[in-house]
């Protein structure tokens, strides 16, 4: 029984969805610290020049001050913190744009893969092998409707 479970874990994890997932996973967090520097270091600087050197992430909305006696809180600040939020939200952007213009470089890749007639890149073999049998089928239809057009 341990065996078998340690056999069908060992199938699971050397499956290429696995390590592709891995792959993912990796490149992912790799890429949220660029992202994060590139929105922090890059991109909020001259938005808070813009803004007369306005912080964004310590930006909010005071619903209730901290009630201080004595020198000491006896009560939190409650607030409303719209800064990491603006923050978040241009982090969302830059991810969403950069993912799409990568998807759509790998569709344009894999679709001048898939092209047979486009000889500048390798066309895989299955994609090889259904353009020859879709010009086969072409040809047959062509002899078979000449063979009833004879026929009538």
């Amino acid at each position: 029984m341990k065996f078998k479970l340690f056999k069908e874990f060992k199938e699971f994890a050397v499956k290429g969805n696995m390590i592709d997932i891995a792959i993912g996973v990796i490149i992912g967090a790799a890429f949220n610290k660029v992202v994060n520097v590139l929105v922090k270091e890059v991109l909020m600087p001259p938005l808070s020049f813009m803004t007369d050197g306005a912080n964004w992430e310590n930006r909010k909305i005071v619903l209730r001050e901290a009630i201080l006696v004595d020198g000491k809180a006896t009560s939190e600040q409650i607030a409303i913190g719209y800064g990491k939020l603006i923050e978040a939200g241009v982090d969302f952007l830059i991810i969403a744009f950069t993912v799409f213009i990568v998807v759509k470089l790998m569709n344009s890749l894999k679709k001048k893969a898939d092209d047979p007639k486009d000889k500048t890149t390798v066309t895989p073999k299955n994609i090889e092998l259904m353009n020859k049998t879709n010009e086969l089928l072409e040809k047959q239809n062509a002899y078979l409707m000449k063979v009833l057009a004879e026929r009538k």
